[in-house]
C-alpha cells in the first residue's frame, strides 16, 4: 500500500494472456472457464468453477483466440469457442457497467446532466466523468476530467440513459467510494473491447 491509501500497481493480482502472452494486472483481461459442455464460456464475475483461461479485454485478441484454437491450448483439452464470442463479452461488459452505474446513482454517489456534472466538478466531488461515445464533441468539450479522477466515453447515450433512468443521458458523474472503482474497471475493459475513447473530447484528460 502507498502513501494515501492507493494500492501498488505490483500489489494487483496477474495473469498472463493466452494471445499476447504477456502478464499484466487482472483488471486489463477478461477470464474465461471451458464448460463441461466443452464451450468456451466468459467468466466476468470471475466466479465460475474450473481453471481461468486469461485474454486481454480487446475485440481483436478474444478473436484470435477463438480462430486459432488458443483456448483449447490452453485448457489442455479440445473446447469450442463461439463465433460471437468477442460480441458476447462486449455485452456483457457493458450490462455489468449499465447495472453498477444505476446502484451508484441508486446510492446518491452518481448524477446526469450538464449542470450538475460541471456543479460537481468545480465542487472537487466528481471522481469519474462519463460522456456518452455518440454525443456532441463541443457539448462534451466544455466539462473536464476531474483533477486526479478518470474520463470514459465508452457508453452510448442509451446505455448511459438507461443507468439513470433516462431515454439518453451525455454526461455523468461518479464520487469517490462505493461502487466507483468497480465502474473504473468496467469501463477500462469496455473500453478497449469497443477499441475507441468516445473521442476523446473533454479537456484535460490524463
Amino acid at each position: 500500500m502507498s502513501r494515501g491509501g492507493r494500492i501498488k500497481e505490483h500489489d494487483q493480482p496477474e495473469r498472463r494472456c493466452i494471445v499476447t502472452g504477456e502478464v499484466q494486472p487482472k483488471a486489463g483481461l477478461i477470464r474465461f472457464v471451458a464448460g463441461p459442455d466443452g464451450q468456451v464460456v466468459p467468466d466476468l464475475a470471475e466466479k465460475l468453477p474450473g481453471r481461468g483461461i486469461w485474454v486481454s479485454a480487446d475485440r481483436a485478441a478474444i478473436q484470435k483466440a477463438a480462430a486459432k484454437g488458443l483456448f483449447s491450448r490452453a485448457a489442455k483439452a479440445p473446447v469450442k469457442a463461439p463465433e460471437d464470442l468477442a460480441e458476447m463479452v462486449e455485452a456483457g461488459v457493458a450490462r455489468r457497467l449499465v447495472e453498477l452505474l444505476s446502484l451508484a446513482r441508486k446510492s446518491g454517489r452518481a448524477v446526469a446532466g450538464f449542470e450538475k456534472v460541471k456543479g460537481w466538478l468545480a465542487e472537487g466531488r466528481a471522481k469519474v466523468l462519463l460522456q456518452a461515445s455518440d454525443g456532441s464533441d463541443r457539448g462534451k468539450g466544455k466539462l473536464w476530467t476531474p483533477t486526479g479522477g478518470r474520463w470514459f466515453g465508452c457508453l452510448t447515450a442509451s446505455e448511459l440513459g438507461l443507468s439513470f433512468g433516462r431515454d439518453h443521458v451525455i454526461h455523468g458523474a461518479l464520487a469517490a467510494g462505493g461502487l466507483t472503482d468497480k465502474v473504473i474497471l468496467e469501463a477500462g475493459r469496455l473500453t478497449g473491447l469497443r477499441g475507441h475513447d468516445g473521442g476523446n473530447t473533454a479537456a484535460e484528460k490524463e
